[in-house]
């Protein structure tokens, strides 16, 4: 004897209904949250803007819109000032650190990826591990190393922690986009006669353009930038770079370029800016991909 069974499936009534006014509500919570931290992230640099055209020296009267806006203080700043010298010292660091940290990074990664050694894993152990600390615990290590090796208060010795500090993080990211590299495109140009260095030139190099191009940018804004370390291993006016200059001009109770410093730190942040404009794209996708294939 069979019995027939029938098992009834209650259909929520709404469902859809409902998902679409969490979703829109999670939509609305997002935008809102986006908007605050553009209002946020904007006012401090129209008030910066502001003030740099503000006539006089204290922020103290700048308002956010000036009454009578001027331009006599980026005049001052390649006239009156040795702001065009650390521009370049900085353009100087940041450049060579860009060009040495491509080339040293991209060539351990292309090895670490496609090659087995012995050492290799430690290697890699020891990149990860080292990347963990941060410089300033071995700013007292550096500045003595420097001091023996005679690079204080050269722009080599900062480029040289740059380019050192920097291996470690970047070389497991261009090694993570490497491997995600097919190795048969090695194999074909292998069987056509073409030499390692051929195939990292002319196969890896060209699949590798948006990584090669977050790391180039990384490498370049990273001195531009960075304070601490010029100001521990600089001392000559004319080797100063920016940011030590400008810090200069509002730090002590004698110091009171505020509006100067105002319009230098636009023009310091106008060429990062216009990188970051430009490479997007790039940055984007380099960072994704590195991060996921490795």
């Amino acid at each position: 004897m069979t019995t027939n069974i029938k098992i009834n499936k209650e259909i929520p009534v709404n469902t859809k209904k409902d998902k679409n006014i969490f979703s829109n509500i999670g939509r609305a919570v997002i935008y809102f949250m986006l908007i605050i931290q553009t209002v946020i992230v904007l006012i401090p640099v129209i008030w910066i803007i502001g003030s740099s055209l503000n006539p006089g020296n204290s922020l103290y009267g700048s308002t956010l819109i000036p009454k009578s806006p001027t331009f006599i203080h980026y005049i001052e700043l390649f006239t009156k000032t040795d702001f065009p010298k650390w521009y370049l010292n900085t353009l100087k660091i940041a450049t060579l650190n860009m060009i040495f940290s491509v080339i040293i990074i991209t060539l351990t990664s292309y090895v670490l990826s496609r090659f087995r050694f012995k050492g290799r894993k430690q290697g890699l152990m020891a990149m990860l591990i080292l990347q963990m600390f941060p410089t300033m615990l071995s700013m007292t290590a550096l500045y003595v190393l420097l001091w023996q090796m005679n690079l204080l208060n050269s722009h080599w010795g900062l480029v040289l922690i740059y380019v050192g500090g920097g291996i470690p993080y970047n070389t497991w990211l261009v090694k993570g986009y490497f491997d995600g590299i097919p190795r048969s495109l090695d194999e074909a140009a292998k069987i056509d006669g073409a030499s390692n260095l051929t195939i990292f030139r002319k196969i890896v190099l060209p699949l590798a353009k948006p990584i090669i191009t977050f790391v180039a940018l990384t490498s370049f804004t990273g001195p531009w930038m960075d304070f601490l370390l010029p100001r521990l291993l600089i001392r000559s006016a004319e080797n100063k770079t920016l940011a030590v200059g400008l810090y200069e001009w509002v730090f002590g109770q004698q110091n009171t370029k505020f509006t100067l410093f105002a319009a230098g730190a636009i023009l310091v942040a106008i060429p990062i800016v216009i990188l970051f404009a430009f490479l997007q794209k790039n940055i984007v996708e380099g960072l994704s991909s590195g991060a996921s294939k490795g």
